[in-house]
């Protein structure tokens, strides 16, 4: 079946379904990466995007089984390529990108001019979008809701064993990020976004991913807040950055079309050294809070991607040093984590 991706500014794009044929609205974005389809459909930060892959093979080595997703289903809202593989090759393949999409109920559109469609999300920035199928939808701005809450796990789990504890808040979390601090033999109690962390005893928090405003997430600033003033070692990633920053008197904004992919350059500043990252957010720190300064920024656009505490074990970047999928350079920054608790 011919569907069509509608942008917020007119623009049309006939493409090939390959997915559900679902009518669909939300964000659309572009992520740059090779590889790892299955592990970025999975990401709930890109919960309410309709994701645009700018590599142009797409299903060439199918879908693992679950085991190996960063959370339970797929998150996006919609996909798009310019060339999907139905005949997949690799040894974990459980299943074809179009059996899992229609599975799922997510639609799927080949369109073989993805590079111009890119080249107007960076011209003009990210814009809403729709995928119809013959019947009409209306824009949604999921940027307008609070999607931390949605995609947050409904009860707290235990994962690990270790003297040491550390809670994750999950806004969103992949998990990949719990299995590396499992990989470091603590225990990891995992807990919803406005979780009341009175009822636990830990050591260290770390804030996670997750999809979305920051700002939308007050629930999860306030938490953060006070683990501030008990002095409690923190540790944000992506969208914990950001709220770690809100929390302790920053600003974020909306970039213009984020950064997402796995070859994201970050350099360690006041270094030379530079760092390939995977990354996922359309939001970012604006003004570090006082008391803290800039820990890492992006080689492309100079914006930035980790705040650091200059006395206190506070931290966070706005990559992810856990990859999957991408580049292992960042993993040290959990070993970094758990030396300062």
């Amino acid at each position: 079946m011919i569907g069509k991706l509608i942008l917020k500014d007119g623009s049309e794009y006939l493409g090939r379904s390959f997915g559900k044929d679902l009518p669909m609205a939300g964000e659309v974005v572009f992520a740059t990466g090779m590889v790892g389809y299955p592990e970025s459909l999975t990401d709930p930060s890109y919960a309410g995007q309709i994701l645009v892959l700018t590599y142009p093979l797409q299903g060439n080595y199918g879908v693992p089984e679950k085991k190996y997703w960063e959370s339970d289903k797929i998150q996006v809202s919609g996909l798009v390529v310019s060339s999907y593989i139905d005949t997949p090759s690799h040894y974990q393949s459980k299943q074809t990108l179009s059996q899992w999409l229609k599975r799922q109920n997510i639609p799927a559109l080949e369109i073989k001019d993805t590079r111009g469609l890119t080249q107007k999300l960076r011209a003009q920035g990210v814009m809403l979008g729709k995928m119809e199928f013959g019947k009409p939808t209306d824009f949604v701005d999921p940027n307008l809701e609070n999607l931390p809450a949605k995609v947050s796990t409904k009860k707290a789990y235990r994962e690990g064993k270790g003297k040491r504890t550390i809670v994750v808040i999950d806004c969103g979390v992949k998990r990949n990020i719990v299995r590396e601090l499992v990989k470091r033999n603590v225990k990891v109690v995992v807990v919803p976004w406005n979780y009341n962390l009175k009822k636990l005893k830990f050591d260290a928090v770390l804030i996670s991913n997750g999809p979305g405003d920051p700002k939308k997430a007050v629930a999860t600033i306030e938490t953060v807040k006070q683990l501030l003033v008990k002095k409690i070692p923190i540790f944000g990633i992506c969208l914990g950055n950001q709220i770690l920053a809100l929390a302790a008197g920053g600003d974020t904004y909306k970039l213009k079309f984020g950064h997402r992919g796995q070859n994201q350059p970050c350099v360690l500043k006041g270094t030379n050294m530079c760092f390939l990252t995977t990354q996922n957010h359309g939001f970012a720190v604006k003004k570090v809070p006082k008391g803290f300064k800039e820990w890492f920024y992006n080689a492309n656009d100079k914006t930035n991607e980790g705040i650091i505490h200059k006395k206190l074990p506070f931290m966070s970047v706005q990559f992810h040093p856990e990859a999957r999928p991408g580049p292992l350079d960042t993993s040290w920054l959990f070993d970094e984590f758990i030396k300062r608790i």
